[in-house]
Order: structure tokens, then sequence, then C-alpha cells
């Protein structure tokens, strides 16, 4: 971090390119550790199980899918769909038996001579895990690569580039979490929807985002005594969100870029953040679900990709710790100053949504939705 803040304005992007962006040996050692992972999950993962038990689809997701990975960070979620499951209960109810299927499967690999990788898997009590972490070690590269598993169900099917789901997955997901009580617990199911939203983005704007990924990072070891940070994910969409509204140019200047997420994160009080490139307003329980959601505590920054996902969380995480931190850096960093030692002006962002930033353009719907600002319903 300090090394960060000894940088410059003008020297920021080659920071990014020299400190941040992944290697090419790097590269090719991560996808080499995921193939391995997929061929796996593909080819050899529940055979012999008690129930048929079919692979559909595994999909590469987290920084590695989304292309925001950042250098010396070898860690990769991977969801993997399963035939068998026919609905979001089926997917909480059996998760933890598959997960066990799985880890007992590569316990089997490590003891296989002609298998040349070597697995460490961490002991845990959960009674229902959600997920299966592991790291795993081939003589194809010289580091543990980190994995994530997450067994899912297929609620989108083939997923195209101009793909749209069904408002209809979108009611079955809000009837489930209700009937469970939970809220983001099935947004695994949703990963491509979520690697779409960033995938495409622009090189530059993925590069802003690894640089506030390595400032958060930062901050998560300075301050992780002291309460729980927001997740790293919402500072992702954050970023995007800052960039949609302030610039949307293929190229900007990083350092406003930068200085504008964290003013944002230092008014984390009055954000609330959203996007219809998924879901919208026009389905009526949809739009109620939508409209209680934005009115939840501040900050709320719901996934794109999941409306039960409130990534911003109101009073979960201890956004205050790093709306300290940010306003530290704002005052302090050089990268903040131009030559002449005055500050950078950040973008003009507006700390609430605004119909044309959560795609009214696209469903003229939404501007509708935004008339019951006038009668105290909306943000």
């Amino acid at each position: 971090m300090e090394q960060l803040q000894r940088i410059s304005a003008k020297e920021l992007d080659k920071f990014i390119e020299v400190h941040l962006l992944p290697d090419s040996p790097f590269r090719e050692q991560v996808k080499s550790a995921i193939d391995t992972i997929c061929s796996f999950l593909k080819e050899r993962c529940f055979q012999g199980h008690s129930h048929p038990v079919r692979v559909s689809k595994v999909v590469k997701g987290g920084s590695s899918g989304k292309g925001t990975t950042l250098r010396g960070r070898s860690d990769a979620d991977i969801v993997v769909f399963l035939s068998p499951l026919t609905g979001f209960r089926e997917q909480f109810e059996r998760r933890a038996e598959f997960i066990k299927e799985i880890r007992r499967q590569l316990e089997a690999c490590q003891r296989e001579k002609g298998f040349a990788v070597q697995f460490e898997i961490p002991k845990h009590d959960w009674s229902n895990p959600r997920v299966l972490s592991f790291k795993l070690l081939s003589h194809k590269f010289q580091k543990w690569v980190e994995f994530d598993v997450l067994p899912a169900y297929d609620v989108l099917g083939q997923v195209t580039g101009n793909y749209r789901p069904d408002p209809k997955i979108y009611v079955s997901l809000l009837q489930e979490c209700q009937r469970l009580g939970t809220a983001g617990e099935f947004s695994s199911c949703f990963t491509e929807l979520q690697r779409a939203f960033l995938k495409q983005r622009p090189a530059k704007l993925k590069s802003l985002i690894r640089l506030v990924k390595h400032w958060y990072q930062m901050c998560e070891r300075k301050l992780k005594q002291k309460g729980s940070l927001p997740p790293k994910y919402a500072l992702e969409l954050l970023t995007i969100y800052a960039w949609e509204q302030g610039s949307g140019a293929l190229n900007f200047d990083t350092a406003k870029g930068f200085r504008t997420v964290l003013e944002l994160a230092t008014r984390h009080q009055q954000l609330c953040i959203f996007w219809t490139v998924n879901y919208n307003f026009e389905n009526e329980i949809v739009r109620n679900f939508l409209l209680t959601q934005i009115q939840r505590p501040r900050p709320v920054i719901l996934d794109p990709a999941d409306p039960t996902g409130d990534v911003g969380g109101g009073n979960r995480w201890c956004w205050y710790l790093l709306a300290e931190e940010a306003t530290e850096w704002l005052s302090t960093s050089l990268c903040f100053k131009d030559g002449a030692g005055y500050p950078i002006q950040s973008w003009e962002v507006p700390t609430v949504q605004t119909p044309g930033s959560c795609g009214a353009d696209m469903y003229p719907v939404v501007n509708e939705m935004f008339s019951f600002r006038s009668r105290g319903f909306l943000c």
C-alpha cells in the first residue's frame, strides 16, 4: 500500500501494468490448474455415485471468469451445474451430498500415481456447506492455486450472447428465498450473467477494477482485526457504476476513476445502486421485491444478476472502516494530486440510482417506476 501511495497520478497506469496485470506464465499456470479441475469435474466426478448424476456444464466464475485477476492471486471459482437438480430448493437440500462426493473423488485422486496433482482440502464441520474449498498443486506449475467449487441448479440453461432471463426465473428465485429465509443463497446459479456483466467491458475499466481491488486487499490486511469489510464484489460493482456514470469512455483518466470510487466509499450511507440488464420492474412480483430492496438501509448495491443479493448490505459490514481509510488516502496519496500538487477532480457521480443508469433507455417502464419517488416509495 505504501508503494501505491507514493505513485503519482500519471504513473498509475504503469503501476497497474507492472504490478497488477497477470503476466503470461502466471496466466498459463492458472489456466492449466482450472483446466485440470474442470476436466476432473466433467469426466471423472460422480462416476459410481449411488444415483445417476450428470454434469451439464462447468462454468468459471470469480475474477478468473470475469478477466480481473490480480497478479499473484491464484484463485478460481468453479460452478458445476448438475442435471439431477430440478429447482433451487433441491440445490439447497442436496448440495452437501454433492460436495461430499466431490471431496471423496478428489481425495481418491491423491492416491493415484498417474494423477500428477496434489490437493490440500481443509477440514470443516459445516452440516450443509455451500462450497468446497481446496488447493491444487501440479507438476505444471510451482505454486498452489486455490479453488472454490459450488454445485448449482442450471436454471438458465443455454446462455448466449444476447440472453435475457425469463422473469419467471426470478419469480421462482424470490419465492424460494422467501420460503428458506435466505438472500443471495443461489447467486452461483447466475454466475454466467455475473461474468457477462463485466467480461465485455473495456480493458481499462478492468484495470481500474484491479487497482481498486489491490487497494481493498491492502485495507483488508490492515483492518481485518477491527471488523468485517464489505465483500470485494461490492467494490467491483461500485467501480463499474462510477465509470458508467462518470465516464463511459474506452480511455479515461485512471486517477479520476480511482478517486471517484474512493469518494463514493466515503458516502456509503447514501448509496443506492442497481441495474436492470437482467431483471426489471415489468413483472409485478419482481417489481414489488425491487421496491422493497431499494428502500433497505444504505448502502444498497444489488447484484445485477441476482436481485436477492444486496452486496452493499446496509449495516451488515463495516463500511465506515473502509470509508475512514478512503478519506485518509484521498488527503495524503500522491496519486490524487496533479503535477502542481493540486487535487485531481473526480467524476460527477450520483450516489442514488437514476433512470438512465438502470436501463431506462431499454426498459421504459423504469421511468414510470421512478414516479414512486414523489410518494416516498423509491430512492
